[in-house]
């Protein structure tokens, strides 16, 4: 078999696993358990097919290692990987839908499509596979956008992290957290800066690709999907956090959504 049908089969085994995991235990972030891991193993089997001799994709497969690593490590530190451990907004989503409803969801969306997503922002590494030009500039400059963009989530992370540690203490101490969610550090210039930099990546992954090819391809579909769900998600997530918190719509119309910038001017009680 070829690096993409090997990958292909990888895609088939994963879909069915989570989604058997995901019925026999009612828990459906199975796709979130593994989002971290898949696709290294995609750019890795590409990076193998080439016998690892080839510096693009060598590159790109350690920039994709890199990724998963920190992503692993947030996931983990979070409980993700904990019994127990699911995104809260699939119960958000079981209470608005009849219970076969949920289960399509689960199977099309949550199963088949994300595990597409995972599927496709590796595919430039098939177009570097395809298109052994030499490692050049544009692939330096990429690379190192990447990782400047890996520390920029990495940042935004263990800022969420520090936040919700001190409200968790706050809490534990009787008394209530003020403000309730982080708007200080990177999320001052964006409200979700961990976005950005994480569909950022991808897009620098996708541009490796056009630099191996030396135009555009039609692997640059991984990013753009990623993108659109990216989307999707930051809607339901932020109706989510303003029915709880009233004062975040306060924080949305002074603080970009995504793209980090400057905030707007606007009365603030949280900074």
């Amino acid at each position: 078999m070829n690096a993409f049908q090997v990958c292909l089969c990888v895609f088939a085994a994963v879909c069915l696993v989570c989604w058997l995991l995901s019925v026999l235990t009612r828990e459906y972030s199975w796709v979130d358990r593994i989002w971290s891991l898949v696709p290294v193993a995609y750019t890795g089997i590409f990076a193998g097919h080439a016998g690892f001799a080839d510096v693009r994709l060598n590159v790109l497969f350690a920039l994709v290692a890199l990724w998963g690593a920190r992503l692993t490590f947030n996931y983990a530190r979070k409980g993700g990987y904990a019994r127990g451990g699911e995104d809260y907004r699939w119960a958000v989503l079981r209470a608005r839908m009849a219970p076969w409803q949920f289960q399509l969801f689960n199977l099309f969306f949550i199963t088949l499509y994300q595990n597409a997503i995972l599927l496709l922002i590796a595919l430039p590494a098939w177009t570097a596979l395809d298109h052994r030009t030499p490692f050049g500039v544009a692939d330096v400059v990429l690379a190192v956008a990447f990782l400047g963009c890996l520390a920029g989530e990495t940042v935004a992370d263990q800022q969420q992290w520090d936040f919700h540690r001190w409200k968790a203490g706050e809490r534990a101490a009787g008394r209530t957290p003020e403000p309730q969610f982080r708007q200080t550090g990177l999320f001052r210039f964006s409200r979700h800066p961990n976005f950005f930099f994480e569909q950022a990546q991808w897009w620098l992954v996708a541009g490796i690709g056009v630099a191996a090819a030396g135009a555009l391809t039609w692997t640059v579909a991984g990013a753009i999907l990623l993108t659109l769900l990216f989307v999707g998600s930051t809607v339901f997530t932020e109706s989510i956090t303003r029915g709880r918190y009233p004062e975040y719509a306060q924080y949305q119309r002074r603080t970009s959504p995504v793209v980090p910038w400057f905030p707007r001017r606007a009365p603030s009680t949280a900074d």
